[in-house]
């Protein structure tokens, strides 16, 4: 019989009110409901991931010439350092979540000791890594977290992501999750968007087109 995980994607303190250079709204609110899901027996594996950039990681605005490193307004193109012929753009963001920084850290609300394995990823300053599993190249892959094969070796069948930001991280992680078969699982209490408007909705309907299912913490039964 398939187990069950919750994913925690990056509930660090750079993300979250009121210091984090790149806090999402209401971060922190999700805090309390993701302990419940932390104390759930439903939850087989209990996984948190973290960024854990470089200071010299590409997507941070600083590390591009002006004009074009205004975070948040700024974008750059990435290439594949193994294949020129694959490439992205990707949104410049202000300095968050360096290796052994206080941003880094989890928030330290978040009940980390009932938590399993924390996986850190986008280690490599060449390319973006929203998403827990890998980066987003194909052909072939340049940088690849430890969670796939941690989830594979727990028999892990069924996947609920929470954290932030829904419409980056926990989009991505998710989307990955049910490319690799697995039943992905959004609980919508639990996250929080960088856009809470348009973005939101635009990363709902995708995923959704994906196959992934939104759920409220109401609908699990703890």
């Amino acid at each position: 019989m398939s187990k069950v995980a919750l994913i925690i994607v990056d509930l660090q303190e750079d993300f979250c009110p009121p210091n984090g250079s790149l806090a999402v709204s209401g971060g922190r609110e999700i805090v309390p409901i993701t302990n419940r899901l932390l104390a759930s027996p439903i939850f087989d594996v209990k996984v948190a991931t973290k960024d854990w950039h470089p200071a010299d990681h590409i997507s941070f605005a600083k590390n591009h010439p002006a004009p074009n490193n205004r975070p948040f307004e700024s974008f750059a193109k990435v290439v594949n350092p193994h294949n020129p012929a694959e490439s992205y753009d990707t949104r410049l963001w202000p300095v968050h979540c360096v290796q052994d920084t206080p941003g880094a850290a989890l928030v330290p609300e978040l009940d980390i000791a009932k938590i399993d394995r924390v996986i850190e990823k986008g280690q490599d300053k060449r390319v973006e890594m929203y998403s827990a599993f890998w980066d987003p190249f194909v052909n072939p892959r340049v940088a690849q977290s430890e969670l796939r094969g941690y989830l594979k070796e727990n028999e892990v069948g069924k996947v609920y992501v929470v954290g932030l930001a829904m419409d980056y991280c926990v989009k991505a992680t998710a989307e990955d999750a049910a490319k690799e078969g697995l039943t992905t699982f959004v609980i919508a209490d639990a996250t929080r968007a960088v856009d809470p408007g348009e973005g939101w909705r635009n990363a709902k309907a995708e995923m959704e087109s994906k196959g992934i299912k939104f759920v409220g913490v109401e609908d699990i039964q703890m």
